[in-house]
């Protein structure tokens, strides 16, 4: 996880909060089918920090325990201050951004207190950050673009 350099209003230039919901996407599929009422979807809402350094979306230990997702694999990690650690990583997490949904794999980290939301899932979800206002801004706000050959 790194910054941009500088910082605007006492923000780290290139982060900032947003609020998001993320769900269990095998308890949206079930429900989807049927087997499970909508009302048993695991799902949060919370603050994510948005951060154009870092790369992917990383949660923290306590939501990826709530939304009942289970460990399904391991990265590496490197952080800005040059510490690496592996953590697990966990599969079907639907984010549900401003609007837009996917669904992700994030990394997990036992002591953060937010959702970080990294350069992979605003490509995805085609949002552009706007550093002077500190926003996310779809680049078309009707619809996900998909670059093609």
């Amino acid at each position: 996880m790194t910054t941009l350099e500088g910082k605007r209003g006492g923000a780290k230039v290139g982060r900032f909060s947003v609020e998001l919901e993320l769900s269990n996407h095998e308890d949206v599929i079930l429900a989807k089918k049927g087997v499970i009422p909508a009302s048993q979807i695991r799902r949060v809402t919370l603050l994510g920090l948005v951060d154009t350094g870092a790369s992917r979306l990383v949660l923290p230990q306590r939501i990826v325990k709530e939304l009942g997702l289970e460990p399904s694999g391991t990265v590496k990690v490197k952080y800005a201050d040059g510490r690496q650690a592996i953590r697990p990583t966990v599969d079907d997490v639907e984010v549900a951004l401003l609007g837009r949904r996917s669904v992700f794999t994030a990394s997990v980290e036992p002591r953060r207190q937010t959702a970080l939301i990294g350069a992979l899932i605003l490509e995805d979800l085609d949002f552009l950050v706007d550093p002077l206002k500190m926003k996310l801004v779809p680049r078309d706000p009707k619809m996900i673009i998909s670059e093609a050959e």
